[in-house]
């Protein structure tokens, strides 16, 4: 009873049977439950009325007095017959038994003359069809053969093999077929020993090998195979899978033949049969395959529930089998069909009926069935249904407030509301089935919640329950509603240098964009107002190439998602192909010059040129301290005449940058009219600590009057340090102490800031 409804179960179902014609057939069906239980009989699905030739007994058992195969009207008594059961609970319908007449056909093989030598092996076969199926018997010279002789080999499907032939075995041989339907004999053959047993060399042959069966578990598999030659061979078996065949239940007949009793499934497999040669490798093999089946049986079977109305009843019932069963479902014996309501899940393992109501209330059977046989097993739902609880909540309104999230606000039952002790707002999208559903609990006082963390541009469904202690109210009445679109999020770029030409621009496809159509790329020099682009991709593109573009200059790239919303946020990269260009160059020695007439430079020379102009501010500033004015100081192969020279970070990214713009040439031609730099004068005007020198770091210049333009030498600063002070021309008188009435100006501000 394991699994049943206690209301209502079957005590005895049905069987399969096979019946002999026009005698009696009795089918037992046994209930228990709570009564009245009314049980009734159907035939091929169609209800079964009391008749002369079919009635019901007393104790629900159908009785058929005259069983016929085909009746004078064309019916039949075969068929597939069921009983169902009924009280106020439910309705049950029990398996299905198969019922069938029993019969026999003719012979279709007969067994054939053969003339075989001393020595050798004869074979003879009969096959007939019947229900159930027939036993097959020998007889030589009118007699049963003696199977006492171990040389007589008697299979199950009408194979008589003889080994080891004597002049003796020489005969009549005929089979007798026999079941409850019939008696046949079939046709006789003859045997005849011929000559002496022959000494000459045959190879192995296999005359019969095993033939391809279909069992069910627990019955006999015999694998035939039967070999000849000389001497004679050694018949050996094996899975073709290489596992073992084991020992229990196996058994050898004959020279060869392999007999498995009680099969389990465990069993099917592919069988080889090997005569090998004595003590040699010559073999010759045959195979068979052998297909059990094991009719559906439970492993978990659905139990019976109690579920307040409005919850979920979920049944399981997990069934096994070979082949494997199917499952269906049957409520209060109808098939149960699915509905949002209700699902079936785990290849209809599982059924699910969500948000019960009164009319749930019903005994729900699981029926497994294959072709070796079928089972059912039953549970019943009871829906709680408790005096008093709240009305549904009413006026239940949902409206949206961006692109995730939605406000649902709704009003108290309009009765029986002493006792509610909060609600549940049900949530789910609108395309998605009932059991992706999800809930959020608000309390009493509280009639709306923020629903948050929602999808945008997709709708939603919401209702509501009022609970007690005692079970919770009807559902409101469902509301939908969509939430607002939005654009997709910022993507994620990379950009990286191909060559001195092309960069590539590579984004990651992520689902934290949102809904996007493809995406926009654009392009410019920093210098530019006008973007190149955009150029439109799609969705599923991650990459791209932006060929034909000037070394000498730095882009900046733009990428940004959109859809029908319109564009996201876009995401913007900085990029410079010199390094690409400059790796190949030799970096020239370090060479600063400052030329007023070269201050016109473009945006790209002061952004490069900003690492180059750091040093010179320095010393600047300290020319305009210590009050030594128009005073020009050159370098000159600076990284030759100073003991510790400053490489600049230019000269490690770039070659031969020159502040505004100017030329090696005009240095040159400067080297040859300007002062020279006289190291002892320098250290004489700069006095430094060694710890001042090592954070300074820089390289000296100095300011001739004579000189028609400034030279300016680098040092390394801090680009948030960084400025460029234009210095006046006007000479002003020494100060004595040491200190230039410029540095104290504060008029003269940055001309240039970085």
């Amino acid at each position: 009873d394991f699994g049943h409804s206690s209301e209502l179960a079957f005590v005895v179902e049905p069987s399969d049977d096979i019946v002999v014609q026009e005698q009696p057939l009795i089918l037992y069906c046994q209930v228990e439950g709570i009564q009245p239980i009314t049980i009734t009989w159907r035939k091929n699905g169609v209800m079964i009325v009391d008749s002369e030739n079919a009635f019901m007994l007393a104790n629900g058992s159908l009785y058929v007095s005259r069983f016929q195969r085909v009746r004078g009207d064309g019916s039949s008594d075969e068929g597939e017959y069921d009983c169902m059961a009924q009280n106020h609970y439910g309705l049950l319908v029990s398996r299905k038994a198969k019922i069938q007449a029993a019969t026999m056909s003719d012979f279709h093989i007969h067994p054939q003359n053969a003339v075989v030598e001393e020595g050798g092996v004869a074979r003879f076969q009969c096959q007939i069809h019947g229900l159930p199926e027939p036993v097959i018997l020998w007889h030589k010279n009118s007699m049963p053969v003696n199977t006492d002789n171990e040389r007589y080999t008697l299979l199950p499907k009408g194979v008589l093999q003889i080994t080891g032939l004597k002049a003796e075995d020489s005969g009549i041989f005929h089979c007798v077929a026999t079941n409850i339907a019939n008696v046949k004999f079939s046709r006789e053959a003859r045997l005849t020993v011929s000559g002496s047993h022959s000494t000459v060399y045959k190879d192995p042959m296999i005359l019969v090998g095993p033939e391809n069966l279909t069992l069910t578990v627990h019955q006999t598999a015999v694998l035939e195979c039967i070999a000849t030659g000389n001497p004679r061979p050694i018949v050996s078996w094996s899975r073709l899978d290489g596992r073992p065949i084991g020992v229990e239940g196996i058994q050898v007949l004959g020279t060869g033949n392999l007999m498995i009793s009680d099969l389990t499934v465990q069993h099917s497999g592919i069988y080889v049969c090997a005569a090998n040669k004595p003590g040699t490798r010559v073999r010759r093999t045959a195979q068979g395959s052998l297909v059990v089946q094991a009719p559906a049986e439970f492993v978990q079977h659905p139990q019976s529930i109690s579920r307040p109305v409005g919850t979920t009843a979920i049944f399981t019932c997990v069934a096994q089998g070979e082949p494997p069963p199917q499952i269906t479902w049957l409520r209060n014996g109808q098939i149960l069909e699915t509905s949002d309501h209700i699902k079936l899940k785990n290849n209809n393992s599982t059924l699910s009926i969500y948000g019960i109501n009164q009319a749930d209330e019903a005994i729900y059977q699981c029926l497994a069935e294959n072709s070796a046989g079928s089972t059912q097993a039953s549970a019943r739902l009871t829906v709680l249904w408790a005096d008093g609880l709240p009305s549904p909540p009413q006026g239940v309104r949902a409206e949206t407030v961006s692109a995730t999230t939605i406000q649902v606000s709704w009003e108290k039952p309009l009765q029986n509301t002493k006792e509610i002790i909060g609600y549940v707002l049900h949530i789910r999208k609108a395309a998605d089935p009932v059991e992706m559903e999800y809930q959020e609990a608000v309390s009493k006082s509280t009639f709306q919640q923020l629903v948050t963390d929602l999808e945008p541009s997709t709708s939603y469904s919401f209702y509501i329950k009022a609970y007690t202690s005692r079970g919770a109210s009807k559902a409101s009445e469902v509301t939908v509603v969509s939430t607002l679109g939005e654009v997709p999020a910022m993507p994620s770029l990379f950009i990286k240098v191909i060559n001195s030409t092309t960069v590539q621009a590579t984004w990651e496809p992520s689902i934290k964009l949102g809904q996007h159509e493809g995406f926009k790329l654009y392009y410019r020099k920093v210098h530019l107002s006008q973007y190149t682009g955009p150029v439109l991709l799609a969705s599923n593109i991650t990459a791209y190439n932006i060929t034909h573009l000037d070394a000498s200059v730095v882009y900046e790239v733009k990428l940004l998602a959109y859809n029908q919303h319109g564009d996201g946020n876009s995401t913007v990269r900085f990029v410079s192909l010199r390094e690409t260009v400059e790796r190949t160059v030799l970096n020239p020695p370090c060479d600063c010059m400052k030329d007023e007439q070269n201050n016109k430079t473009s945006t790209t020379g002061i952004i490069i040129g900003i690492h180059i102009g750091v040093t010179c501010i320095i010393f600047c500033i300290l020319f305009l301290m210590f009050g030594y004015r128009g005073r020009l100081l050159m370098c000159k192969n600076v990284q030759e005449q100073l003991s510790t020279p400053q490489i600049p970070r230019s000269q490690r990214s770039t070659t031969g940058l020159v502040l505004n713009g100017a030329t090696r040439r005009d240095r040159d031609d400067r080297d040859l009219n300007g002062k020279q730099l006289d190291m002892n004068e320098l250290e004489r005007l700069f006095p430094a600590s060694p710890s001042q020198e090592q954070q300074e770091k820089g390289i000296t210049s100095a300011h001739s009057p004579s000189a028609p333009h400034d030279e300016t030498q680098i040092s390394t600063l801090p680009l948030d340090e960084f400025s460029i002070i234009e210095e006046q021309p006007d000479p002003l008188p020494k100060n004595p102490h040491g200190s230039s009435p410029a540095a104290a100006a504060p008029d003269h501000g940055p001309a240039n800031e970085g």
